[in-house]
């Protein structure tokens, strides 16, 4: 069997009615989060580290022995996962903080500009390009406390664009225009959209038949593939006040006919797949979780914001059954390759952590965090919150999220294939460890 075969049979995935090899954010259409073969329960090295522009929030794709990925410099890349070189790179008019999705030669993307993008995966060419009503972030007045209280300030923990699922010849991904996109692959024209009422940069999850993804209207919905009807919408947690424990950030994964998904309202929740009703749910305290959820081996990955919690739970009932404590926010989603779960943290480390205990097998810290401009750290990695927030500045909680995320903050969930972890970090980079 010779290498090109045994990649491909590595990375396809089996979609009803589709049948062709493809890779898309977490994995497959239902963002399981689980990758095939294993990941280093030892770090040995850096590999390369690949240079934009910008901040790499996106999260890198593997097709046709190509790595894919959007930076916010405005840049879709295409690099070489041997040696790190540039194959190509296509500029849009705007950031682009979303996952691409490849399938069959093309590469799917949307742009901080509005648009969104058909590439020739090999050449990098356009295919075509299908302008939505316009991107924005999750905006509210007096958001997260902020002064003055009757100004509307947009979110800065916004930070992801909705990532496209490609499921029967269509893709489908959300928009900051409030709008679900159903569009034909081969030609960019809208078969539907669905309207909710606000920011969804959640993305779509696909399973038998239906798309399900949340808005920041504080609502989940199924949707029928086909044709955009709603099947059944499910009620999160609101928050008039400061509008801080309300909206579906988080991406959903589908598995055993549940929904999984996790909500600024601070919890996970566990949803009957065919009718939207609630199986369980587990409280994080006020703590958000943005991440998807990975789902392997009857068991539930995820992790939070503020309280810093790497959980394990029981997927059937959503009873703990680990936690380990890391040190700062985590909005990276986590992937799973053997018995190892990896996980980015907004302090520019890398986790790899045992599936069973949860407990830290290695970390790898980017170099801009280790240098530690402006004392954003303090010497165990923890945010240095005395120095960043207590001041009577009014801009001080936005200057101070502003030096956070720029630490070498990891917001991309891991890629594994071949025993190499790729990720990106704010600091700029594309990195391969292993």
């Amino acid at each position: 069997m010779n290498n090109r075969l045994i990649t491909f049979l590595l990375l396809t995935i089996a979609v009803p009615g589709l049948g062709q090899a493809q890779s898309m954010f977490r994995n497959d259409p239902a963002h399981t989060g689980v990758y095939k073969g294993n990941a280093p329960r030892e770090f040995h090295r850096v590999k390369w580290r690949f240079v934009t522009g910008d901040w790499v929030v996106s999260s890198p794709v593997w097709a046709d022995n190509t790595l894919y990925f959007g930076g916010d410099d405005g840049n879709i890349y295409a690099v070489n996962p041997n040696t790190g070189q540039q194959v190509w790179k296509y500029s849009t008019g705007g950031p682009v903080p979303t996952t691409p999705a490849v399938i069959d030669g093309t590469l799917f993307a949307g742009s901080y500009d509005g648009k969104f993008y058909a590439l020739d995966s090999k050449t990098g060419q356009t295919k075509w390009k299908f302008a939505t009503e316009g991107e924005r972030r999750f905006e509210a007045k007096g958001i997260h406390g902020l002064q003055p209280k009757n100004q509307t300030i947009p979110d800065a923990y916004d930070v992801y664009l909705s990532s496209p699922v490609v499921v029967d010849k269509t893709v489908y991904f959300g928009s900051g225009d409030g709008n679900l996109y159903a569009l034909d692959v081969s030609s960019g024209d809208l078969k539907w959209k669905f309207k909710t009422g606000n920011v969804v940069h959640a993305s779509p999850a696909y399973a038998d038949g239906a798309i399900y993804f949340g808005s920041w209207d504080s609502y989940f919905y199924a949707v029928d593939a086909a044709t955009g009807k709603e099947r059944w919408r499910f009620h999160g947690g609101e928050d008039e006040l400061i509008h801080n424990q309300v909206g579906f950030q988080s991406s959903p994964a589908v598995a055993n006919g549940t929904v999984y998904t996790g909500c600024r309202d601070s919890n996970v929740y566990a949803l009957d797949a065919a009718t939207g009703k609630e199986k369980w749910r587990f409280n994080n305290e006020m703590s958000w979780v943005n991440a998807t959820p990975a789902v392997s081996q009857g068991k539930l990955f995820f992790a939070t914001s503020d309280s810093s919690l790497f959980h394990i739970i029981d997927a059937a009932n959503g009873k703990s059954v680990q936690k380990q404590q890391s040190k700062a926010y985590m909005f990276s989603s986590p992937a799973i390759a053997g018995d190892v779960a990896l996980i980015g943290v907004v302090n520019g480390t890398l986790e790899a952590r045992d599936i069973n205990s949860g407990e830290l097998l290695w970390d790898y810290q980017v170099e801009k965090s280790k240098r530690n401009e402006g004392w954003v750290l303090t010497a165990d990695r923890k945010f240095n919150f005395p120095l960043q927030f207590y001041s009577n500045w009014r801009e001080a909680p936005a200057a101070a999220t502003v030096r956070q995320f720029n630490i070498g903050a990891i917001f991309s969930s891991p890629l594994v294939v071949n025993s190499v972890v790729y990720f990106g970090s704010t600091d700029g980079y594309l990195y391969a460890v292993e």
